[in-house]
């Protein structure tokens, strides 16, 4: 009988990937428990399981006196001689006990510590696998769903996927296929709790890191992600190889690479932005796919005017001012967006503010009711703050209203021509 127990425990051990060892001495505890229960709770009680000969064996240990006064726990030297002479008083000795009969209640005892324990091992052998794995994605089937949360099965365990945590209008069900970062594990009463997330933005880095093997290579190096979940993500990406392209390697040929990844986010668009020291390059490549005709920045304030035509204000906004707002995100600076009929509305009325004060003629009046979107738009008054620096994507400056200033001092034949203009 002992023989099939330990058959049937390296079977457990195998299939829980619990240690043996554990697993013996939970049926150690199981046993002398159940023994404890039949004799009455004595305490005095000890198992020893052999594993090379599938022997368990139950001993009552008893203490060697002169004079007994508890038999249950003591001795008479001149009997324990009969069985070791060496022994003195002071010493312990083990009386061998038949392992049979505990009865219904004690066997069932030794049941439930035994599946106590094994549960135990379980939730430790879980807890020490997924622990360092903590900011990698997995892989699981949608098991069920309760409340506000799916459970998905990852292997060993389920995963828990709260419904905040999932994609915009996603709604999975049983036997769907998805992938999802662990956030974080949690011990509960119950054993750890895998937490899960489908919105973190850490998410699509790692899928971009599984899908392209140049970023798990070292070669593509991504600097930042911002992301509305379901909706946009820009990633920031460079290059430590001169010879490799980052925007290319993410793309992958006819775009596999991404569009992959484009599948798994359910349709999430993603703009991919090749990183670059240059600030004002950089904001006109994070509001792609708008064209940007300037680009002016105030350091101080950390704050930057961008001008792009008619026809790209709208993108560069984008949805709500979703775009731009991920472009502050991905930047870090207040951006501030203007047309290029606004903005040169704008310049024309500080050129002839500019001229107005230069020759002594009355500053023009406030703007008609039509003009408020000038007045109105994002971008900051340059005679407000100035900028030294500014120029467009492609390097051309804006002009500062004192260059203005001059340009139409030299032109201009009388100040009442200019006035007229």
């Amino acid at each position: 009988m002992s023989k099939e127990l330990f058959y049937l425990i390296d079977q457990i051990a195998r299939e829980k990937g619990v240690s043996k060892e554990v697993l013996i001495e939970a049926l150690s505890t199981a046993l002398l428990s159940a023994a404890k229960k039949k004799l009455d709770g004595r305490e005095n009680l000890k198992v020893e399981v052999d594993e090379d000969t599938f022997e368990i064996k139950l001993y009552e240990i008893k203490a060697v006196v002169d004079e007994v006064a508890d038999e249950n726990l003591e001795v008479a030297l001149d009997v324990a001689r009969e069985i070791d002479d060496t022994l003195v008083p002071g010493d312990e000795i083990y009386y061998p006990l038949e392992m049979q009969d505990f009865g219904r209640i004690a066997a069932q005892t030794a049941k439930q510590v035994i599946f106590q324990r094994v549960r135990e091992a379980e939730r430790d052998v879980i807890f020490n696998e997924y622990k360092d794995k903590v900011g990698r994605v997995v892989t699981g089937t949608v098991m069920r769903k309760e409340k506000n949360a799916f459970f998905i099965n990852i292997g060993k365990t389920d995963a828990i996927l709260y419904q905040r945590d999932s994609l915009p209008g996603e709604n999975l069900k049983r036997g769907d296929i998805v992938k999802a970062i662990i956030e974080e594990i949690r011990s509960t009463s119950k054993g750890p709790a895998i937490i899960v997330s489908r919105t973190n933005n850490s998410f699509v880095g790692e899928l971009f890191k599984m899908e392209v093997p140049e970023i798990a290579e070292g070669l593509v190096v991504i600097k930042d992600i911002v992301r509305e979940p379901g909706e946009r993500t820009k990633i920031a990406v460079y290059s430590t190889n001169p010879s490799v392209d980052p925007v290319g390697a993410c793309v992958g040929m006819k775009g596999t690479r991404v569009q992959s990844i484009v599948r798994e986010l359910r349709g999430e668009r993603i703009d991919i932005i090749p990183w670059t020291d240059d600030l004002r390059m950089l904001i006109a490549r994070a509001l792609s796919p708008a064209s940007i005709e300037r680009v002016g920045i105030v350091e101080d304030e950390k704050s930057a005017m961008v001008v792009v035509d008619d026809q790209n204000l709208s993108i560069a906004i984008g949805k709500k001012g979703q775009n731009v707002r991920l472009a502050m995100k991905l930047t870090g600076w207040d951006i501030d967006i203007m047309s290029e009929t606004d903005y040169s509305k704008l310049k024309m009325e500080e050129a002839e503010s500019a001229f107005a004060e230069a020759t002594g003629e009355a500053v023009p009046s406030a703007p008609k009711e039509g003009d408020a979107q000038a007045e109105e738009g994002s971008a900051p008054d340059d005679s407000d703050r100035q900028t030294e620096d500014d120029t467009d994507a492609a390097g051309e400056g804006i002009s500062t209203s004192e260059e203005v200033k001059e340009t139409i001092e030299e032109e201009a034949e009388t100040p009442e021509d200019t006035q007229e203009e």
